[in-house]
């Protein structure tokens, strides 16, 4: 048996969001495990494999000067970006085979400092660049910005180190920026905590329409499962006396069972009129989202449908206190949900903490804690890197018309 470049690898990955709010493309952080070599051609392949042409683009960041010329010098027209760093340039061998990417038609991505941009001769040779904002960079942003000065942002090119709320929007709103990287969660939370957050607008606009379209069960609990806030609300109300419900209801598909489209109907009525039309919470519920598809894609093989919903709601419901502001062992008690939500969320004990753990592992470029957390709990690489980018596949991008 051939033993799969996924074993070789340890991955992770950072969403890149448009001025839309929307998703724009993944990150994938590449990192060589140990001393096996990786090949680099084989990973390409895979990837391709389980790829679509609804999957989101992908930003290849490989971790090592090997793997970036094996990538550079293997890699077919057509293959994902492939991300630069500036001072590789710096060694021969990686600007020749950065020369012979280009001339292939490769689309390359120079990664650098905003004040340390390339010069003219290399910066032909990329079709982007991935710019890292230092603190000096953002308060010259905000500064010009303040007194009407021009910004020092260049327009089409994704930015790192965007850390704050307002930085977000001179990026994205005024600086024409193609895309940002990660997002920044604690600042845009912080910016709104004098206002109660509410379920998004869109979702359970989305959700009454699929109930007037009369679609199964199933589809109801996947589109519930995409507003965390609005998934809690519901489990909230159908463990309330209003509903007069004799047992528990501790998941998404058990309530809807119990409280039938009819009332799930009006409930959802009476929520619009105070759900929030915010954009730049998108991102954050989206992101919340996403770790709940990947704890649940990394629970074992064979789990029946009621554990897998289970484990969804340990990653949906894993980041409610940043939401609600309160601790998250409170908010989960309010709910008959299983035991081992709380233990794995709050205590980081029992079946499905490893899932969890390494849900939020995933979404860094730590290599040292993905592969701490696989030993630790006796999981494969290449299963964890698989499901991964399965999930990663499977993500929804709007694209532009006509491409």
């Amino acid at each position: 048996m051939v033993q799969s470049v996924l074993g070789s690898l340890v991955l992770g990955y950072r969403p890149l969001w448009n001025a839309a709010r929307k998703l724009a493309g993944v990150q994938l952080y590449v990192h060589g495990h140990g001393s096996q070599l990786v090949d680099a051609a084989h990973l390409l392949r895979t990837i391709q494999e389980l790829w679509n042409a609804a999957s989101p683009p992908l930003l290849l960041s490989p971790r090592s000067p090997q793997l970036l010329l094996d990538l550079l010098r293997h890699a077919p027209r057509g293959a994902p970006w492939i991300e630069v760093p500036g001072e590789a340039l710096a060694t021969p061998a990686v600007r020749a085979a950065v020369d012979q990417a280009h001339s292939r038609g490769l689309r390359l991505v120079w990664r650098g400092p905003l004040k340390q941009l390339p010069g003219a001769d290399s910066a032909r040779l990329f079709d982007n660049s991935l710019l890292q904002l230092s603190g000096h960079d953002a308060m010259g942003t905000l500064q010009a910005a303040a007194n009407e000065q021009r910004s020092p942002l260049i327009a089409g090119q994704v930015y790192d180190n965007v850390a704050s709320r307002a930085l977000l929007a001179l990026c994205l709103d005024q600086g024409g920026a193609l895309a940002v990287a990660g997002w920044p969660m604690e600042d845009v939370l912080h910016s709104l905590r004098h206002q109660p957050l509410a379920p998004a607008h869109e979702v359970v606009q989305k959700l009454l329409k699929a109930i007037d379209n009369d679609q199964s069960i199933d589809r109801l609990e996947h589109v519930l499962g995409e507003d965390p806030l609005l998934a809690y609300r519901f489990l909230v109300y159908t463990n309330s006396a209003a509903l007069g419900l004799r047992t528990g209801v501790d998941s998404l598909r058990r309530g809807l069972v119990m409280m039938g489209y009819g009332s799930l109907s009006r409930w959802l009525s009476e929520q619009l009129p105070h759900c929030a039309a915010e954009p730049d919470l998108r991102p954050i519920r989206q992101a919340m989202v996403l770790r709940a598809r990947l704890t649940e894609q990394l629970l074992q093989a064979g789990a029946g449908t009621e554990l897998r919903g289970e484990v969804y709601l340990c990653g949906l419901f894993s980041q409610l206190d940043e939401l609600l502001q309160e601790p998250l062992g409170a908010i989960l008690r309010r709910l008959p949900l299983s035991e081992r939500i709380y233990n794995a969320s709050v205590l980081r004990t029992g079946a499905y903490a490893p899932s969890l753990e390494l849900a939020c592992a995933l979404e860094s470029d730590d290599a040292g804690r993905i592969r701490q957390l696989c030993e630790a709990h006796e999981l494969e690489l290449e299963d964890v890197n698989r499901a991964l980018l399965r999930v990663l596949s499977e993500l929804a991008v709007e694209r532009p018309a006509g491409r």
